[in-house]
């Protein structure tokens, strides 16, 4: 059963999340998701950038990334570098902010006026409240009360 980051590397305080955010940006892309999957040690990290990336961008970031592992001394088994896909998460403000306008999928943990799954277009996001416009009606969520949120793939 996998988990998600953070967690903290043996030996010091560094989250895995902040070395793999602060590396990938220095490369030029976004750190979009990190699992962990216990059992094979398998390492699983999504990653993105403006126009998407392909399977030279995974090649180089994985290269890039056994290299600083070895040295950071952080185990693993496999690691993976992929694509969020067209389904991507949106976690944080900035996914929101980059994705305005598209059509989303929401999951809160708490409902709001008894619904806890939203599916519309992304309006606008200020101060962590999410606009949503669905079936017609304007919501306005907390980006706190996210449980999930992604894409919805343009086919």
């Amino acid at each position: 059963m996998g988990f998600f980051s953070p967690f903290f590397i043996c030996g010091g305080a560094m989250v895995l999340e902040e070395l793999l955010e602060s590396t990938l940006q220095g490369m030029g892309y976004e750190l979009v998701e990190v699992e962990r999957l216990a059992h094979n040690k398998l390492l699983r990290i999504f990653v993105d950038k403006e126009g998407g990336i392909n399977i030279d961008d995974c090649v180089a970031i994985s290269n890039h990334l056994s290299r600083l592992f070895a040295v950071e001394n952080i185990d693993y088994g496999r690691l993976e570098v992929s694509s969020p896909g067209l389904d991507r998460p949106l976690r944080k403000e900035a996914d929101f902010i980059r994705f305005k306008g598209e059509t989303v999928k929401l999951k809160l943990r708490i409902p709001v006026q008894g619904q806890r799954n939203f599916v519309g277009v992304l309006r606008e996001i200020n101060n962590g409240i999410i606009k949503l416009e669905s079936e017609g009606k304007l919501f306005d969520l907390e980006l706190s009360n996210l449980g999930k949120a992604r894409l919805v793939p343009k086919l």
